[in-house]
């Protein structure tokens, strides 16, 4: 269960994440749509001890942190070994092999000998597809294999949650399937996930709740087919109209 109750963050005095509560049962799938700059982004980050809230509880399987008091750079730690964090970017070491670039945290964070951190690294590479190219360094590697390992690198460090901040947008059109696909495997797998996405199919297929944001605000949450086929606030009309 995460559980996130009156979130707030501000950035020179500007209000980007507005009072946010929100609850999210073990195993279910959750995304975050809205414009751009809508404060999706950085929800996700403040979930994740990214970046610090100004004020607000974040409540992970039990590991709860209160930002309304002085965190500590431990509970921050701790906050990030709950979760697995999936960017834009790929954001993998270019001097390590895919191999290397999954189990790096098993090793260092883990401090997991390297022998057993290999077969976790190569049963997750095989997860996502990719363990035929476990000897590949990134630039080797297409776009959508290289963020496909970066799913097996977060996953890696067995997080209760992953987070997904926009995991296909910067992938040519016909790499996007395979990233999805894998996403798709572990929302059957159980896993608990929030993803900021706009890939509106995705969202209508796998999501079993969806939330839009605007101006750092949860406007509506609710099922997939009501928020799509009948939202009841005029502003998830409106967004909806732009990007269906």
């Amino acid at each position: 269960m995460i559980k996130i109750t009156g979130l707030q963050k501000t950035f020179d005095q500007l209000e980007v994440i507005k009072n946010v509560n929100l609850e999210i049962a073990t195993g279910k799938v959750i995304v975050i749509i809205g414009a751009s700059g809508s404060g999706k982004s950085t929800l996700l980050r403040c979930i994740n001890g990214l970046e610090i809230a100004n004020h607000g509880v974040v409540n992970i399987d039990g590991l709860e942190v209160d930002f309304s008091k002085r965190v500590s750079e431990n509970e921050v730690l701790k906050l990030r070994r709950q979760t697995g964090m999936v960017f834009q970017s790929y954001a993998l070491f270019p001097h390590l092999t895919a191999i290397e670039n999954v189990i790096e945290g098993l090793i260092t964070v883990k401090r997991m000998p390297k022998a057993e951190a290999v077969i976790i690294g190569e049963q997750l590479l095989e997860k996502v597809g990719l363990l035929s190219y476990k000897d590949s360094y990134p630039a080797q590697l297409s776009g959508g294999q290289e963020q496909r390992v970066a799913i097996a690198r977060a996953l890696a460090m067995d997080p209760k949650v992953m987070l997904f901040d926009e995991p296909t947008s910067a992938l040519d059109p016909e790499l996007v399937h395979d990233v999805l696909k894998v996403m798709k495997d572990l929302a059957e797998d159980g896993m608990t996930m929030i993803v900021v996405t706009h890939e509106m199919n995705f969202a209508k297929e796998v999501a079993n709740e969806i939330i839009f944001i605007d101006q750092g605000v949860i406007v509506e949450q609710g099922k997939p087919n009501d928020i799509f086929t009948k939202p009841q606030k005029d502003r998830t009309q409106q967004f909806l109209n732009l990007i269906q």
